[in-house]
């Protein structure tokens, strides 16, 4: 189960009724995980859940049948094991590179020196109304 889906799943994985956090991963992402949800404090399971060509995909979920991982990913109630006094965002959550700077904040350092508005344009007659 990714963040786009919301719905909460329960089943059992070795023998103890789980919530499923995801579903069809690979190892690498159940060793991510389950870094992370320990770290934050929950029990985690797994298991095998088939075998799609050579590839092994995994169930992973936690023993605590009231956690939905959207829930709280989005109110930012977990932890980050790597970095102190940071939440987990959706962009942490996916493994997916997170960006220092926003791109809409580049006009003050490729111009520092503006006065006015049209200083950051690339053409300031083209947007202007005479």
């Amino acid at each position: 189960m990714s963040l786009n889906k919301g719905k909460h799943i329960v089943k059992e994985i070795e023998d103890v009724l789980c919530t499923v956090v995801e579903s069809g991963i690979n190892a690498e992402r159940i060793k991510f995980l389950k870094t992370l949800l320990e770290f934050n404090k929950f029990e985690v399971k797994f298991a095998e859940d088939s075998i799609e060509g050579e590839t092994k995909t995994y169930i992973l979920g936690v023993t605590d049948l009231e956690f939905n991982p959207v829930i709280s990913v989005y109110e930012q109630s977990l932890k980050r094991p790597d970095v102190v006094s940071e939440k987990v965002s959706p962009v942490y959550w996916n493994q997916e590179p997170e960006i220092d700077q926003l791109p809409y904040f580049d006009y003050r350092e490729k111009n520092p020196n503006a006065e006015n508005d049209d200083d950051f344009l690339p053409n300031p007659w083209a947007y202007r109304t005479i």
